[in-house]
């Protein structure tokens, strides 16, 4: 097993590195569920044992519905992680979010259409995990911490993220309709990593970077990958920067998680599948 890491960084789009990280090795852990987007990177940063995952892969080869989420996680918890930093390019649908600010929501409506697999718990052994808070409030504030260090970064909190399919991007209705139910911004990439990690255990945050304002302003053109390119590249240098300020800060105190799981399954234990248990006991030793 390799040097296991605390500290879980997974990067979006435009996101594919970590500067300053001292790579000490590359895997690719097996997991019940596949093998994860890429290989992991460990290294160490400021002291920290840090593990890289880049969601789409290097070179950006899966679509969000095809992102590996499960082995994701999966791989991630395999090698130690107890806290996960999560970056995504989002289309804002509020005028005070610019391209180029950074957001960090606290909710999460769902609007994927049911074909990501988004539970480790199935065929045969069924839990529900609590999710009422998706994201975690004291990585939440280390990032406000860390953020405070930056010079012309803006950064919105307390919001609400839409999670849609994609991959095209939304309609002028669509982009209308997430505003009225009280979207703030979209992705396409927070479910089910979201849960996964839950599920897993880990605290998780992901921190969000505007890159167009969606599809909802009638006076303008609709967002184009052309319009996305130049604020990603920007806002990846924007990742990088908060990193360094914020990864000092992680990886300290016990994970508020553990143990969790272990009353979410309901499944009576005659009746539980040993093959799913086997899986699950990679991700949670012993709960079964």
């Amino acid at each position: 097993m390799a040097q296991a890491a605390k500290i879980g960084i997974i990067g979006g789009s435009g996101l594919y590195g970590l500067d300053g990280l001292k790579v000490d090795s590359e895997v690719t852990p097996e997991t019940p569920w596949g093998r994860p987007s890429d290989a992991i990177v460990l290294g160490e940063f400021g002291g920290k044992h840090v593990a890289f995952l880049s969601r789409h892969g290097r070179g950006h080869s899966f679509t969000p519905s095809e992102v590996p989420f499960r082995a994701n996680i999966a791989a991630l918890k395999m090698l130690g992680v107890e806290q996960i930093i999560a970056f995504s390019a989002v289309g804002s649908l509020r005028e005070k979010i610019a391209p180029r600010d950074f957001v960090l929501p606290s909710q999460i409506i769902d609007r994927t259409k049911g074909i990501r697999p988004s539970s480790f718990f199935e065929n045969g052994l069924v839990a529900h995990a609590s999710f009422g808070e998706p994201f975690d409030g004291h990585l939440a504030k280390l990032i406000k911490k860390a953020h405070k260090n930056i010079k012309g970064l803006k950064l919105h909190t307390d919001k609400v993220v839409i999670c849609m399919e994609g991959p095209a991007f939304s309609t002028r209705a669509e982009s209308q309709l997430y505003r009225s139910i009280g979207g703030d911004i979209i992705n396409m990439s927070v479910l089910p990593e979201a849960k996964l990690a839950r599920e897993a255990e880990i605290p998780y945050q992901i921190v969000c970077m505007s890159t167009d304002y969606d599809a909802w302003r009638e006076h303008e053109e609709v967002v184009t990958t052309e319009t996305v390119i130049g604020h990603l590249t920007a806002n990846a240098e924007s990742a990088k920067r908060l990193l360094v300020e914020l990864l000092p800060l992680l990886g300290e105190g016990e994970n508020p998680l553990k143990g969790t799981m272990k009353n979410a399954v309901i499944t009576a234990p005659e009746k539980r599948n040993p093959e799913q248990v086997k899986k699950l006991n990679q991700i949670l030793p012993g709960y079964f």
